[in-house]
């Protein structure tokens, strides 16, 4: 199934794309064939990511700094993004999240979280959309999400909340934007750790023992997910619309993953909230 051509002449956009995850699945698009677009807010970061990815696989790299939480600026960004080409491929993958009881969040921590991972990716998948649907061409976005959406999750409330209304977008946008020749679809990871999410999620004195009580026995590969992120772009999934594929090794069917953080006490949450404010 992955042949090096499967998503040639594909140009693809992925929002956080140079690291973690993000990272990992621009660097299979690449492998695969596909042009790349990355944004982030940090252009050293972008730059850094997109010259790896350039003189490992060979693949053209656009790198554009991007604060998805300003609607304005994303709509900059797309002009920038369609005077080259359009898009084919929309890939929301920039989010934020942390631990905190939530009787204790802020509006302005709370607002932390929506900006990037609801109103960003909206603002993404809008402009995108508006301009496929005005140029007759087809299109394909791609949301990643999370297993509390399913689940719920304790501790991240606003995370949990704007990923579950990002998949509402997903399974509505697939009926609205289908016949116009777009689809949405979702991936659900469970644990892939990355160096920023286990900083925010995954603190000191939290258990350790998740991976081993996943029913596999392990954390994904990031290659895993890359993989499955690029069959659902990629034309040989023309059939699947609207739907989020969860890959997380059956996890989410034993736990919400956040469980342990029940036991906690109050002085380790005060000292997560005080390396929070330190961070």
């Amino acid at each position: 199934m992955f042949e090096t051509g499967l998503l040639k002449d594909k140009r693809i956009l992925v929002t956080g794309g140079g690291s973690g995850l993000g990272a990992a699945m621009a660097h299979r698009f690449l492998a695969l064939g596909a042009e790349l677009v990355i944004c982030g807010r940090k252009p050293d970061r972008l730059e850094a990511a997109a010259r790896g990815m350039r003189e490992e696989t060979g693949g053209k790299v656009t790198t554009i700094a991007c604060d998805i939480r300003d609607g304005t600026v994303v709509e900059s960004m797309m002009d920038a993004v369609w005077r080259e080409a359009p898009l084919d491929i929309l890939v929301n993958n920039a989010a934020a999240t942390f631990i905190a009881q939530s009787e204790h969040l802020s509006f302005r921590a709370a607002d932390a979280i929506l900006a990037p991972t609801l109103h960003g990716t909206m603002y993404c998948t809008l402009a995108a959309g508006k301009r496929w649907i005005d140029g007759k061409h087809g299109g394909v976005v791609l949301s990643i999400l999370s297993t509390s959406t399913i689940t719920g999750r304790a501790f991240t409330v606003p995370s949990a909340m704007a990923k579950s209304a990002v998949l509402a977008m997903t399974k509505s946008l697939a009926v609205e934007w289908g016949p116009k020749g777009i689809r949405t679809v979702a991936i659900a990871p469970g644990p892939f750790p990355t160096a920023g999410a286990s900083g925010q999620l995954r603190p000191e004195g939290r258990d350790e023992g998740w991976a081993a009580r996943n029913p596999m026995g392990r954390a994904g590969e990031h290659r895993e997910l890359a993989d499955l992120a690029s069959f659902l772009v990629s034309d040989r999934a023309g059939y699947i619309n609207g739907e989020m594929v969860v890959i997380d090794g059956g996890a989410h069917l034993r736990s919400s993953g956040a469980e342990d953080l029940l036991g906690w006490t109050d002085a380790q949450w005060s000292e997560q909230r005080a390396a929070r404010s330190r961070a």
